[in-house]
């Protein structure tokens, strides 16, 4: 895929260079993306939580095996949580083909049945199927959800993997409902309001257009953490996401409801957030609004979990009064091979 997709920007731009040669040229920027790149959330905690119960785990991805070494750098040590790295280039066929799959499972020493396989790719969820392994989707592509209807079970967000469902020792991680995460940052502006105390959210990029890219695609539910206003201060606050995929629109739909009964932040108020914990999936509902809808119960989980000592020391530490920079998120494209 690599090499037909370089071969027709050669083409386009004709470029008096060879496939080879532009491959080269490129490589230090991608290297350079993949350490600025994190892990999506909920990724860390299942890799450990694995990895603590003696969970063998291999990581099996199109990429070529030099470009992973590259990618799971910013892992740290939990890239010693992986007994098999494979790359697309140590089998004689990428996926679709089970191949790679296969090899992992054999190098792990299980039969493929016995293991099961995390993909955000269409073209990785077949080849696992075809391996005989049962098959976890967190789509890449939101927009293409109903192609994978294929695997065992499709997420929005690894944050609602639920090992038990697979014979897997299950999260005992929660406080009081709430689940510690790692922080997604973005800047935003209100927009309309929805009910009491609630508006519709948009998210806007360093350049002031509108856009979700601070946002990772799987991403999806009821989260929680603070609100930054310049002119009113900092809020705490809740925050539902999700995607309306009703026919003719396919967009990131995000509200936020504030806990402060004296917040006076308004339509069109600029704000930088900081999202640290998550509670619950969406509602299941073909309307998008009641699907987002904020429950009480939220707001009474979110405001008792800012108050906890897990929550808001994080919070210090992270600075809300000083959001960092935002981060980008990697596209993974890689199969997690569990048995």
């Amino acid at each position: 895929m690599h090499r037909e997709s370089t071969t027709g920007i050669i083409a386009d731009y004709g470029l008096p260079i060879t496939v080879e040669e532009y491959s080269e040229a490129i490589y230090p920027l991608y290297i350079k993306r993949w350490q600025r790149a994190s892990p999506l959330p909920g990724v860390n905690r299942l890799l450990k939580h694995l990895y603590k119960n003696g969970v063998p785990l291999a990581l099996a991805s199109n990429s070529i095996r030099r470009n992973i070494d590259h990618k799971i750098l910013k892992l740290g040590e939990l890239k010693d949580c992986f007994s098999v790295v494979l790359g697309g280039d140590q089998v004689p066929h990428g996926k679709p083909c089970p191949d790679i799959f296969l090899e992992a499972a054999k190098r792990l020493g299980v039969n493929p049945s016995s293991c099961l396989v995390i993909e955000d790719s269409l073209v990785g969820v077949q080849a696992a199927k075809a391996s005989g392994a049962k098959v976890v989707a967190v789509p890449s592509l939101q927009s293409q959800r109903h192609c994978y209807s294929i695997a065992d079970l499709i997420l929005y967000s690894l944050l609602d993997f639920h090992p038990e469902l697979w014979g897997l020792p299950p999260f005992e991680d929660r406080i009081q409902g709430a689940l510690a995460m790692e922080p997604l940052l973005s800047n935003a502006q209100i927009g309309d309001a929805v009910q009491n105390n609630t508006h519709t959210l948009i998210a806007v990029f360093a350049t002031g257009e509108c856009t979700y890219d601070s946002i990772p695609d799987q991403i999806s539910g009821i989260f929680f953490g603070w609100a930054k206003s310049e002119t009113y201060g900092v809020f705490k606050a809740v925050v539902s996401t999700g995607w309306d995929l009703s026919p003719g629109k396919f967009e990131r739909v995000m509200h936020i409801c504030f806990l402060d009964s004296h917040n006076k932040a308004k339509t069109e108020d600029s704000l930088e957030l900081l999202l640290i914990g998550y509670i619950r999936k969406l509602q299941s509902s073909e309307n998008i609004s009641q699907a987002m809808s904020i429950t009480d119960e939220d707001q009474a989980t979110a405001r008792d979990a800012l108050d906890l000592p897990a929550f808001c020391e994080y919070a210090k530490t992270r600075g809300a009064l000083d959001l960092p920079a935002l981060p980008e998120y990697a596209e993974p494209r890689n199969g997690l091979l569990l048995a």
